[in-house]
């Protein structure tokens, strides 16, 4: 089957700023369900083994697109290194929100997509972003959460707090790259100015999409109760762990192999599925 890819497509967002967009589909005559993946934090869209798993979505007829957050601190220039660190200290949630209502836009109306079949795959914080996003969208059908947080609330607490507020800024160190990655205040301001509509706990009970839970119980990250509380909070989910698996379900990056880890491959077929099972043929 042959496959088109567009990379870094610009998607321009009047509410952020613009940011980068891969489209992956199948050459056929019939639309297709639209899958979007949603990434996590210091998550971006050509991480690890992400290409290798939006080939496979695209091989089994979907129309698969991943992205780049606006703020993620990655550039238009230079989309595969954190280049903009003031925009990843700039970062929110309410911006993470935007840009994915845009990208659901500007991609349900591509006249290979079927709009009526709209899946959101989110992994760990992006997971937070999709459900919460499928609550308030309904044209959202689907709802994949790979490795999810089941809240947003990821900040520090007590004196770290107080310093955070007094300083403006905190600092997290990027194991990876060694970079000093800045947070600044106003990402908490804005979290509290509208923590309703953060709720991801209220967002799950209330979402009415089909819903897969996919954790790994190795995960180093996000407990793998986090999962469990998820599926409690939508008893209409299926769950569904990988033994061992960790939060990225084996990739990393770089990531040189030709196939997708053992792992993330189980995830993906397990997520094949689903679609096909309960939007596809259903």
């Amino acid at each position: 089957m042959e496959v088109t890819k567009k990379q870094n497509i610009i998607i321009s967002n009047p509410e952020t700023k613009d940011f980068l967009a891969d489209a992956f589909y199948p050459e056929e005559e019939k639309q297709l369900p639209l899958v979007i993946f949603v990434h996590g934090y210091k998550g971006y869209k050509d991480w690890g083994a992400w290409d290798l798993m939006a080939d496979k979505f695209s091989e089994a007829g979907f129309f698969f697109v991943k992205f780049n957050f606006s703020h993620n601190g990655t550039t238009i220039e230079d989309p595969h290194n954190f280049a903009d660190l003031e925009s990843f200290g700039n970062n929110n949630y309410s911006k993470e929100l935007s840009d994915l209502g845009v990208v659901i836009d500007y991609f349900s109306k591509h006249e290979k997509v079927d709009d009526h079949k709209i899946i959101l795959i989110g992994h760990s914080r992006g997971g937070g972003i999709s459900i919460i996003k499928t609550y308030e969208d309904e044209r959202i059908n689907g709802l994949i959460t790979l490795a999810s947080v089941d809240t947003l609330d990821r900040f520090p607490k007590n004196e770290a707090f107080e310093q955070w507020k007094n300083e403006g800024v905190y600092y997290v160190v990027n194991g990876r790259t060694k970079q000093e990655m800045p947070h600044y205040y106003q990402f908490y301001e804005d979290y509290e100015k509208d923590i309703h509509r953060f709720d991801v706990e209220r967002a799950t009970e209330m979402a009415k999409a089909h819903f897969l839970i996919i954790h790994g119980t190795n995960d180093e990250s996000v407990s793998v109760k986090n999962a469990e509380h998820l599926h409690l909070l939508h008893p209409n989910s299926e769950l569904y762990l990988i033994e061992n698996a960790d939060h990225t379900f084996g990739a990393k990056e770089p990531w040189e192999e030709i196939s997708l880890p053992v792992y993330l491959n189980n995830a993906v077929e397990r997520c094949i599925d689903f679609i096909n099972e309960k939007i596809v043929n259903e």
